[in-house]
């Protein structure tokens, strides 16, 4: 009977959707390589010749995140609603708390409790999607009313807002994905859309200040002189960073085939290879199409999720896998449009790819929580797919 099909090797312990598991295993293999060709000069110079020792560490971490996709899988996915509700408040408060610390590299990003450094915008995300996710479904039969409208959107409002000052590229690019769940969750497009009209008023009135206000009055004035610096270089070429130019010759560079793994010699100028720029390192060594092979699986990743979404037979578990989704795949094809000079410099790693630490972990908990979704999903169809075959025998020959 094909609904009681046993899976095999591996995929007896993981459950879910096994596209997304296969998207898992050559994205972290991919990073492994790239990770350890992009650091290898760095850990020759400050571990004492140990060329391996980023590549292990990360390669840690990468394990740790693939224990956490596979906790998070085994719970069922009604449980994160729940969650989600327990957890705004104390993440709220640690955004504030995190506006209070010392800043690094011009902004506070980043706390240490219990001895744990993380970045306390990459647990919002997650928590703030499943949150959106929880109040669409709980207001679904009055959710065009304007009393269900804030009730909605007060919470995007206050967590992007906390956010922004610091990490302006994160708190856009979460807002715009709680902005496309609620649209699709149905939520009144009227106030949607003023909403969105006076957050693009906001940003052009921002803009038009950054390009009157003179350079030097923001000197010593912390992230309002790096966004104008960064809007400014992106829309003046003759004063492009340095990042973006060593960026397009490492693109340039790998051509069709690439130089072949290890052999990029951008490694040695672009700033961040191994996280914001790893993509660029990618296609020096592997070439365009292997570029274009990244990005089309990260598009397989993003239809999966969608497939998931629509045999979802709640409507909590198909708003959440469509918000994480599309949170996880819009970030990737943001670090993708700067590695290539798209965009502007954001700071965005790339998902599963980046070496990193919080980023990883919290990307391994999204991607997880769609895994769970998905497995709830197959045991329901298999469940169905059974009960016609069982029906099907006992019919008279």
């Amino acid at each position: 009977m094909a609904g009681m099909t046993q899976n095999k090797g591996i995929f007896r312990y993981l459950r879910g959707d096994k596209g997304i598991w296969y998207i898992m295993m050559i994205l972290s293999f991919i990073s492994i390589l790239a990770v350890y060709s992009a650091t290898g000069r760095m850990a020759y110079r400050y571990q004492d010749g140990n060329t391996a020792y980023y590549m292990l560490k990360h390669a840690g971490i990468l394990l740790a995140a693939w224990g956490t996709m596979f906790v998070v899988h085994r719970i069922k996915y009604t449980h994160f609603a729940r969650f989600s509700k327990l957890m705004l408040v104390p993440v709220i408060l640690l955004l504030v708390y995190t506006l209070t610390v010392a800043a690094v590299n011009d902004a506070s990003r980043w706390i240490s409790i219990l001895g744990f450094t993380f970045q306390t915008s990459e647990l919002a995300k997650v928590v703030l999607v499943v949150y959106v996710a929880r109040c669409l479904t709980k207001y679904q039969p009055v959710i065009k009313e304007s009393r269900s409208f804030w009730r909605v959107v007060w919470a995007p409002l206050v967590v992007c807002g906390l956010i922004v000052s610091e990490n302006f590229s994160t708190a856009a690019l979460l807002m715009l994905t709680c902005f496309v769940l609620m649209l699709v969750g149905g939520l009144a497009a009227r106030y949607l859309w003023r909403m969105a009209g006076v957050g693009v008023l906001a940003i052009g009135v921002m803009l038009t200040v950054f390009a009157l206000v003179p350079e030097d009055s923001l000197a010593g004035k912390g992230r309002l002189a790096t966004w104008k610096n960064r809007i400014d270089t992106f829309f003046e070429p003759e004063e492009e960073p340095y990042q973006v130019t060593q960026a397009k010759i490492a693109v340039a560079g790998g051509k069709v085939i690439g130089k072949g793994p290890g052999n990029s010699t951008q490694k040695n100028f672009l700033p961040h290879p191994y996280s914001d720029y790893i993509y660029a390192l990618i296609i020096e060594e592997y070439g365009m199409v292997f570029g274009i092979g990244i990005l089309l699986l990260y598009l397989w990743f993003l239809r999966r999720g969608i497939s998931i979404a629509r045999r979802c037979k709640g409507s909590f578990g198909s708003y959440m896998v469509l918000g994480l989704t599309f949170m996880l795949t819009l970030q990737a094809l943001v670090n993708m449009g700067v590695a290539v000079d798209l965009l502007p410099v954001t700071g965005q790693p790339l998902p599963f790819l980046s070496m990193g630490g919080t980023s990883l972990l919290f990307t391994a908990l999204a991607v997880g929580i769609i895994l769970s979704v998905s497995a709830s999903v197959q045991a329901r169809e298999a469940e169905a797919e059974a009960y016609v075959e069982t029906s099907r025998a006992a019919l008279p020959a």
